[in-house]
């Protein structure tokens, strides 16, 4: 999942930003609006954490301009100001979350997840799909409860081709949800394929990979 954090305070939005990453986040910081809105148009981020309080304007007025374009894109508002009137308003204007300063990580960690839940419409905290479980809190995938060792990025890209499935996810989007910033990406480079092909041979132990598709010089797709 890619994060963008606009937050002014740059001790909290390291703190956020650390405590996201080594929970498998790809975060990016924005510390203003302007830079805010120009990280949005450049990147396909699936989650705003949004400051009221930035130095050039009102986290409302970004959230103004996302929703002019960004309909998909999840957003909480984390702000000082917690009276009634704010979260009214920032809920009346498209956020779906509003958490109020100080707050625990925990915490936060706990919305981001719901949210997520609630895009990809499970209710649950496993994803079955053709025998497979993948357990999405611990990382971990299994067929007919047997185990099976993936690595943390082969576990994202199932993860998200699942979450994803019946749509063809091209090359350049796992790219830019599993490994982060695409242009520090070498695009001539292999290593996505390289990744799913081992993926594929460990899933392929355990029964046909039918569904399992390779859309010719696009990407990937699973098929239910």
């Amino acid at each position: 999942m890619n994060i963008l954090v606009v937050e002014d305070h740059q001790e909290l939005a390291n703190e956020v930003i650390d405590y996201l990453s080594k929970n498998g986040y790809i975060c990016k910081w924005a510390n203003n609006c302007s830079t805010a809105l120009e990280k949005i148009n450049s990147n396909d981020f699936d989650i705003l954490l949004l400051d009221l309080g930035l130095p050039d304007g009102s986290g409302f007025d970004v959230l103004k301009e996302v929703r002019k374009t960004q309909s998909k894109m999840a957003v909480i508002i984390i702000s000082a100001r917690g009276e009634l009137d704010d979260r009214i308003n920032g809920l009346q204007l498209g956020a779906d979350d509003y958490l109020t300063k100080p707050f625990a990580l925990t915490e936060l960690g706990a919305r981001l997840y719901a949210i997520i839940r609630r895009i990809h419409g499970f209710t649950v905290n496993d994803l079955n799909i053709h025998g497979f479980s993948l357990q999405l809190q611990d990382y971990k995938v299994s067929y007919d409860g047997i185990p099976i060792n993936l690595t943390k990025k082969e576990f994202d890209i199932f993860q998200y081709l699942v979450l994803n499935k019946n749509r063809v996810i091209t090359r350049l989007q796992l790219t830019e949800h599993i490994w982060g910033d695409i242009l520090e990406i070498n695009s001539d480079s292999n290593f996505i394929d390289v990744h799913v092909r081992n993926l594929r041979k460990k899933l392929d132990k355990h029964t046909s990979l039918e569904w399992f598709e390779t859309v010719r010089n696009v990407g990937y797709r699973i098929n239910v």
